[in-house]
Order: structure tokens, then C-alpha cells, then sequence
């Protein structure tokens, strides 16, 4: 199985830096068009079939995939966001700020220290595994994109390559980022990580360039910043 791992878009929580979990919290217009992006990166990609978390952020952003490959998205909620419980819709300044210590303590041992009425990691671990399981068994030999959050790929991808579950922080997973793992019956082998070339801008190709036309380069590129 061919394994494409996609993380949805932006949020206005992802903007403000605040702790998501299973909110239902909705792509920015940011996010929407980091979502078009990724669906034009993967519109010659030949994929078989779609699956997503049932999250706004996550179901959105497969939508636009969806919507160029002619594909239906099944929706899949055992690849939600880990549940962070008493801390989602806070920042990690407000959570210290209450209870100094926990943030760092959950980072250190994630399966025995897991935010207040959310889960541990090994609790993440079991569902993404059983779907992970149920996926692979109905499409080998195929091309399947999963688009979710977060922490849900870095525990799939630590579920790939036989990691434990806590070393899930050696991987990042940008906003609307791309990876790839191929999966064969001896293991699996990670390909593409973090790509996202899609969300850059474009370098202009048509007409004079900068220099011919006689402006400033120094001067475009400012403006461009501001």
C-alpha cells in the first residue's frame, strides 16, 4: 500500500497557537487556501481512495482533494486529533500559567502524564492502530491518502516504522504538509516527509523580469514582505 499523509489546513487556533484536540474548530481563509494548494499538488497523483478524520479542519481540507480527483472522502473518526481535554482552546502560556509544570511533563512521559481529562498517547495509539489495521486490510496494493491532524500522523507514523508511541515527537507535520510511506508485508519505508513546496509562492515566469524592467529588486521583494 502506497500511503499519502496529509495534515489539514489552518485555523484561526492554529494562528492564535491554542491547543485544538476535538474541537470542531473550522479552516481560516489561510487554511482553505493551503487546502486548494495541496489538492493541486496532488491532482496527477493517482489515488485510489480518500480517507479523513470527521473534523471541519480535516474533512475540508480533503473536500478540495476530493473535488479535483472525482473521489468520495470517507470519513474515519478514529483519526481525530488527540483529545487534550481541560486544555483545548488554550494557549501553552495560559495552561502554564494555571498549572505550572503540566505542559513540560506531558512532553517528557506522554503516556503517563496526559492533559487533564484528555488522553495519553497509548490511548491515541489503539484507535489509529485499529484504523490504520481495518484501512490496510481493505486497500493492498493501492494509493490511499489520509488527511488528519497533527498528532494523530506522528502517532501513525511512529505505528509504521515499529517506534514507541512516545517517540512521536521526533516528527513534524506542517499545516497542509505531504508525506508518503510505501508498506510492504516485511515493513514499512518512509519516502517523502513534511513536503511543502505547494504552500510557496510561485516564481513569476511570464514577461520582463525585474531587471529588465528597470525596478529596483530590493524595493519589489520589501513591498511583497509588507
Amino acid at each position: 500500500m502506497r500511503l499519502l499523509l496529509a495534515r489539514h489546513g489552518r485555523t484561526a487556533w492554529n494562528a492564535e497557537r491554542r491547543y485544538q484536540g476535538q474541537r470542531d474548530v473550522p479552516l481560516n481563509r489561510e487554511g482553505r487556501l493551503q487546502a486548494d494548494a495541496l489538492a493541486q499538488r496532488l491532482s496527477d497523483e493517482p489515488i485510489d481512495v480518500i480517507y479523513a478524520s470527521d473534523l471541519r479542519r480535516a474533512w475540508d481540507t480533503a473536500a478540495a482533494i476530493a473535488a479535483l480527483q472525482g473521489l468520495p472522502v470517507r470519513p474515519e473518526p478514529r483519526l481525530r486529533e488527540i483529545d487534550f481535554g481541560d486544555w483545548e482552546g488554550l494557549t501553552t502560556d495560559e495552561i502554564e500559567q494555571a498549572s505550572p509544570g503540566v505542559i513540560m511533563a506531558w512532553r517528557d512521559d506522554p503516556r503517563q502524564a496526559p492533559p487533564p481529562g484528555g488522553e495519553n498517547i497509548d490511548q491515541v495509539t489503539g484507535r489509529v492502530r485499529a484504523a490504520m489495521a481495518d484501512i490496510a486490510a481493505g486497500h493492498q496494493d493501492e494509493t490511499v491518502l489520509v488527511v488528519a491532524h497533527g498528532g494523530v500522523l506522528r502517532v501513525l507514523l511512529c505505528l509504521a516504522l515499529d517506534l514507541p508511541p512516545d517517540a512521536f515527537w521526533r516528527f513534524r507535520f506542517g499545516q497542509a504538509s505531504l508525506s508518503q510511506v510505501n508498506v510492504y508485508d516485511s515493513g514499512s519505508t518512509l519516502s517523502m516527509l513534511n513536503e511543502t513546496a505547494h504552500l510557496r509562492p510561485k516564481p513569476l515566469t511570464d514577461g520582463p523580469s525585474a531587471r529588465e524592467s528597470g525596478r529596483n529588486t530590493d524595493t519589489s521583494t520589501t513591498s511583497q514582505r509588507a
